[in-house]
Formats: structure tokens, C-alpha cells, sequence
């Protein structure tokens, strides 16, 4: 024994300087955390059991190896600069909110991806913060924690910058990504092609104004004179028109230029503005194709929601010492977001960013919300901020199949994919529990995550996901108290108020078990084929809504149209992967195919409201109709789809008021003679709902105390 220490000894001790002095493996991390500040968020409330919160504030510091296989995907990154160990370098704003003691955590660290700069899940989870765009830069200040909901229940809430187009204001969040250039250091330069709107007239807007990107840093044109062809023949192009089916008219160059101006005085250039001295007007689409210069490495943000998410849930301390500041030891990450956001989360799930390059699973949980489509972030001079609505952006990428988390053949691309493909590979599929309103089916295409792409069949759900419509809202609530007269912001009918609040907890609720102890969420609840529930457009039976002044308001006739947003296959040019919504898109608008997919919608009752799907107690007791659609008004783009908007219409408070202008829906009087007979079938809804477990026990007894107080409502 003593000889054969005497001959492993030396051996090992080899062994161990060999791998001390090896070089180490270069990966894709966090390298460095600063923290800028530290302090009691909310003033220093208490939230019960859990105790007072912290607000820290900082920045996060990664690298990338571009070698790497799954890093070599995101566009561009090959042509970005490198450091002298040959990554590409990141940072990203970064705030947390945790326990004062850390030790009342209860070790679910919730990422909620912020949308255009701007937090969201706080406010949606918790109630009674208020909302709406003029409290936008309240809730990015974190000034408000409204019913304390989280913060009760022990969340770790991490927000960071991840769109790297977005320009600081208004407590936004940013990230910082490198430009991309030619491997002779020459400047990347592209066709770009941008929709432009305002919502006021104006002679001055910035080349990326468009409807969702009035925060988006434009790319700049390589030449300000907009008359003179440059080398290769090209000329940039202004074009408007009323309707996006309608023809394109150009602006004569002369007319127009790039810079800033005032009515009647010269226009001083610019690189990044457009001047039109006739001025640029409410309800027009002008869509402006130039060549651009300085594309940024965009894909990068993917990869910092995987590296920040790895290293905030693993890692004790940064390659500095600097503390984790949101380290729960054997904590779990669930990953949130909404609209925008929450088509980042499935793209990152679809590309493989939640998995971290040791092979492991970044975020065990996630919980996508109103965003059934995919993120256009790796693309170069992509515009992550825009959407794929019916009338404003309706033809930039992000609509494109895969629509489903399953696996399936689509016949017009002739791909079989589904989100789940990458990770079900690699065993990193996170539990997810996806949600989204009537306002996605109409308007964002959200049944195609359900059925086959033709939508003739419904499609079997892995056994990692849920999903839940809930019925008869909009994209997110309209805020009240709703304006009283029209017109009602951009919309014909006022909008719908009808809140998700209170679903979201809950569902929030049970997916945080699912990833702690495995409790299963409810089954999926969703309108289907099978149900007959789930039609075209065409077969809803919407009743008829007269003209009335319910209630004081005066609200112009319902129009039904039986339109949702119809998609094609969208030809985006050679240089564009549509399977993994990433490369290069043309600068011209893209080629639709003949075939179009069959996106369906949620049949209604005879009232008009969603059947199908999670009804809410103020659907199962109802003061009036709410629709996840609704029109815009003369003062846009008139009978269009009016953008992320639903409708309320409120029933007669009589039946002799709904009988004189003929409306068919049953008046208040006539469904609740009593407060009595209203509080009992509001009180019989909210505790069926908390059996179907749609609804917490504790929001339950909330809202029957505001019926039992307040009677027969006016609104949600």
C-alpha cells in the first residue's frame, strides 16, 4: 500500500497542475453584478409574515462566446466586437425586489420581462395600483406595491432590460449590445422598411414612430439627401395610405426629407428624424423604405435572459465577489411576461435560451400572458417593438408558424415544428401554464396555438402546458371609471374593463406549486372544436346592440364585423429563417402566399359574451357585454380592428328601456329584481370558481364583500 501512494502521489499531484493551469472553458455567464443602490422599497411597508422589502438597483455585466453552438444563432454575433478573450460583451439594467430577510423568501425567484422598457408584472398581479399610460413611469419607479399580493406571498422579483432599441425615460430599462460591422470595419448598412403613425398631426416624427415604438432608437440613414440615388441606384421611398389593404400613394421626394422642421421654415437634417411640411396625420399608415446603417446585435437579449437567469438562481457571487442579490439557495425561476413580452418568452423557449451552457434548465417555470405569437428580436435591423395587429404592423414578422408548443405539420410551409422542439431535445422544457384573453383570438391569431394551422382539428397539449382563455376580455383592461362621452379614445364603444387580476394570481398561484412540489395546475380551459365553441369568425352569433344612452352615455349602434386578422405565409426574402424568426428580412413589404391559415374565434351567448374558456364572476354575473374587439373611430382608421381594444356595452337599467330600441339582452332589472338576488348569484359564481380553482379563496371573499357593500355594479 505504502508503495502504491508513493507512485499515485506524484502522479496526482501532476495531475492537479495540469488542470489548474489548463485554460478555462469559455461560456456564455454573467461576469460582473454592480450594484448602484440599495434601500426599503415602498417606503418601508410591512407585508405581514414577510416582513419589509428591498429595492435594489444595479447593473449586470455578461459575455458571450460567439463559438459557441448555441450562442453562433443570434444575428450577427460573429461581426460583433470582441474582447481579448474573444466574447462579445452585454450589460443590461437589472432591479430586484426581495425580502429584507431573506430567510421569509419563498424561493421563487419571478422574472418578469419587461415590455418596451417598461415593468408589468407587478401591477398585474397585485391589485389596485393604479394603471394606464399616465401612470406608466409610477409603476417602472416601483412607487406603488397596491394590495401587496407578491410581496406577501415572498416573491424574489427581478425585472432587466432585454430589447436593446429601447431609449432610457420614464424609469425604462435598457440594455447595451454592440453594433454590428462588416469584417473590414466598414459600417453594416440594410434596407429598412418602417410604418409610421401619430396619434396628432405634426411635421416632425422619428424614422421609427410607429404605433408600439415611439421609445425604439431608430437606425439612422447612411444619407440625408432623400433626392440624389446613391451609388447603386437606390432612392428611399415615402408612401401613405388609409387602410393596410389599400394601395400604397408615394410623397414625391421633394416633399419630404430627413430632419426636423416646422411649418414654414427650413428643415435642418437629420439622420434619425423625417420632415413632412404638409404634415404626417392621425389615421394614416406611412410606411418609409430606406437604407440604414449600424444594425445592433439584437439576439443578445435572449441570451442575457437565459446568463442572467442562470446566474441569479446558482450563482452565490460574481467572478469579483460581489454578492447575488437575488440568491435564494435551492430556488426555482419562473419567467413571466405579457404581450410583447410574453412572445419573447415563447421565442426563447423555441430558440433554446433556457438552456444554460453546463446543459441545465434556466427557469423551471414559465407564464406567457396575451402574447401568443413570436419575438422578431434576431433579426438584423430588427424592430422587437413592433406587433402584428390588424391595422397598425400588420405585416412584420412575428406571426409565423410554429403557432403551437406541440409539434405539427403545417401544409402551407410544408415544416412540422413546435415550440417545445429545442428543449424537449436537451430536457429543458420548463412547466408552463400559457394565458390569454378574446382579444388574441380576434386579433393575434391565439387559436392557431390550439389547432391545427388550417383549424379543422383541436391539437393535443403536451403534458408540461396548460392554457386558459379568459373570456370576454380585452388585451389589457381598460382603466376606470371609462370616459363618458365618444369618443371613446380611438374605439367606437368604450372599452372593456373587464380585469385579469384576479385570474392571473390564481394562476400565478398554481404554477409556482407546479414548479416547487408538482401540484398540477387545473386542467386547460379554453374554447375548442370539439366543444363547438371555437368557429370562424362568420358563424359567432352576435346579437344586435341598438344605439342607446345606458346609463347617461351615449354609444353609437354595435358594428359586428366578422373580421380577425386573417394571416398568410409572409415572404420575408432568402436571407430570412422563418422556422426560427430570425436573419435577415427584405426591405420590401413580404409576398402572401394564396393559402391562408384558419384562426378562429370564441362563439358567444346571447349576450354577446365569450363561451369557452375561464368566465370570470363578472362574465358569469354580467352588467352588460364584453367583447375582446371593437372598431376604431372616424378620427383613425375608421371600422379597422381598433388595436389590443374589446368593448363594454352596458344592459338597459329596464326592460322598458331596452324594449324601445329594440335590444335583445335582458335588462338589469330583469336579471337581478333584487341587491339581494344579485349579491346570491355573484356570491354562487365566485365559489364555483374557487372549486374550479379559477379564483383564490381569499379574492373570493374580496369581491362578495364589494357586491355585499356596493350592490349591483356600474363596472368590473
Amino acid at each position: 500500500m505504502a508503495i502504491l501512494k508513493r507512485i499515485i502521489a506524484p502522479i496526482f499531484s501532476v495531475l492537479v497542475a495540469f488542470v489548474a493551469f489548463a485554460p478555462a472553458v469559455s461560456q456564455a455567464r454573467i461576469v460582473r453584478i454592480e450594484i448602484t443602490e440599495a434601500k426599503p422599497a415602498f417606503g418601508g411597508r410591512n407585508f405581514g409574515e414577510v416582513g419589509v422589502y428591498e429595492r435594489v438597483i444595479g447593473k449586470a455585466y455578461g459575455e458571450v462566446d460567439p463559438r459557441e453552438s448555441s450562442n453562433s444563432m443570434i444575428q450577427d454575433i460573429a461581426l460583433a466586437p470582441k474582447n481579448a478573450k474573444g466574447m462579445v460583451e452585454y450589460s443590461t439594467d437589472i432591479e430586484i425586489l426581495r425580502p429584507a430577510d431573506r430567510n421569509k423568501a419563498n424561493g421563487v425567484l419571478f422574472f418578469n420581462i419587461i415590455n418596451r422598457g417598461n415593468k408589468g408584472g407587478l401591477a398585474l398581479i397585485n391589485t389596485d395600483i393604479p394603471g394606464g399610460p399616465a401612470n406608466i413611469g409610477n409603476t417602472n419607479a416601483l412607487t406603488e406595491a397596491g394590495d401587496g399580493f407578491m410581496q406577501q406571498q415572498g416573491y424574489t422579483i427581478v425585472w432587466f432590460g432585454w430589447q436593446p432599441d429601447v431609449v432610457a425615460g420614464n424609469n425604462r430599462m435598457t440594455m447595451q449590445v454592440p453594433v454590428a460591422r462588416n469584417a473590414d470595419g466598414s459600417p453594416i448598412t440594410g434596407v429598412v422598411r418602417n410604418e409610421l403613425t401619430v396619434p396628432a398631426l405634426t411635421t416632425t416624427v422619428a424614422l421609427q414612430s410607429g404605433w408600439f415604438t415611439p421609445a425604439s432608437r431608430p437606425y439612422p440613414t447612411v444619407n440625408t439627401d432623400n433626392r440624389t440615388p446613391l451609388a447603386d441606384g437606390f432612392l428611399p421611398t415615402l408612401t401613405v395610405r388609409v387602410r393596410e389593404n389599400e394601395p400604397r400613394i408615394v410623397i414625391p421626394n421633394t416633399e419630404w426629407s430627413f430632419g426636423s422642421c416646422e411649418v414654414g421654415k427650413p428643415a435642418a437634417a437629420s439622420d434619425t428624424q423625417l420632415c413632412y411640411q404638409a404634415g404626417f396625420k392621425p389615421g394614416q399608415i406611412y410606411e418609409l423604405i430606406y437604407r440604414a446603417r449600424d444594425p445592433l446585435v439584437l439576439g443578445l437579449g435572449f441570451a442575457a435572459a437565459r446568463d442572467l437567469g442562470a446566474f441569479l438562481k446558482t450563482s452565490t457571487k460574481d467572478d469579483g465577489g460581489i454578492a447575488n442579490p437575488a440568491y435564494v439557495a435551492g430556488g426555482k425561476a419562473i419567467v413571466m411576461g405579457s404581450s410583447q413580452s410574453g412572445r419573447f418568452i415563447r421565442t426563447l423557449i423555441h430558440l433554446g435560451f433556457n438552456r444554460d451552457e453546463q446543459g441545465k434548465i434556466v427557469f423551471e417555470g414559465a407564464l406567457p400572458h396575451i402574447g401568443g405569437g413570436l419575438m422578431p428580436l434576431n433579426i438584423r435591423f430588427g424592430q422587437p417593438g413592433r406587433a402584428t395587429t390588424h391595422t397598425v404592423d400588420h405585416l412584420f414578422p412575428g406571426a409565423e408558424f410554429p403557432f403551437a408548443y406541440a409539434s405539427v405539420t403545417d401544409p402551407l410551409t410544408g415544416r412540422t415544428q413546435g415550440i417545445l422542439d429545442r428543449c424537449q431535445a436537451t430536457s429543458t422544457c420548463p412547466k408552463i401554464v400559457h394565458a390569454a384573453t378574446a382579444l388574441e383570438l380576434w386579433e393575434l391569431r391565439q387559436s392557431l396555438g390550439f389547432t391545427d394551422p388550417l383549424g379543422l382539428k383541436d391539437l393535443d397539449e403536451p403534458a408540461n402546458v396548460r392554457s386558459y382563455i379568459l373570456a370576454s376580455t380585452q388585451h389589457a383592461q381598460a382603466q376606470l371609471p371609462l370616459p363618458t362621452k365618444e369618443p371613446f379614445l380611438a374605439c367606437q364603444q368604450q372599452q372593456n374593463p373587464n380585469p385579469h387580476n384576479w385570474t392571473m394570481r390564481a394562476l400565478l398561484t398554481h404554477l409556482a406549486a407546479w414548479v416547487k412540489d408538482g401540484t398540477e395546475p387545473p386542467p386547460s380551459s379554453r374554447p375548442t372544436i370539439t366543444a363547438g365553441n371555437l368557429v370562424a369568425p362568420d358563424q359567432v352569433h352576435f346579437p344586435r346592440i341598438p344605439a342607446n344612452s345606458y346609463g347617461g352615455v351615449t354609444r353609437p349602434a354595435v358594428k359586428f364585423i366578422a373580421d380577425n386578422n386573417p394571416l398568410h405565409v409572409q415572404d420575408y426574402g432568402s436571407a430570412y429563417n422563418g422556422a426560427d424568426v430570425s436573419g435577415i428580412i427584405s426591405g420590401d413589404p413580404p409576398k402572401l402566399s394564396t393559402g391562408r391559415y384558419g384562426n378562429l374565434v370564441a362563439q358567444v351567448d346571447a349576450d354577446g359574451n365569450d363561451l369557452g374558456g375561464i368566465r370570470d364572476v363578472f362574465v358569469a354575473v354580467p352588467i352588460g357585454t364584453y367583447t375582446g374587439w371593437n372598431l376604431f373611430n372616424r378620427n383613425f382608421f375608421e371600422d379597422g380592428i381598433c388595436t389590443l381594444g374589446g368593448s363594454f356595452i352596458p344592459f338597459a337599467a329596464t326592460r322598458q328601456e331596452r324594449l324601445a330600441i329594440g335590444d335583445s339582452r335582458p335588462s338589469i332589472e330583469e336579471r337581478y329584481p333584487t341587491k339581494e338576488a344579485y349579491v346570491a348569484a355573484f356570491k354562487k359564481a365566485a365559489n364555483d370558481l374557487v372549486a374550479q380553482r379559477f379564483l383564490l379563496a381569499d379574492d373570493a371573499s374580496r369581491l362578495i364583500q364589494e357586491a355585499e357593500r356596493d350592490g349591483i355594479r356600474s363596472a368590473p
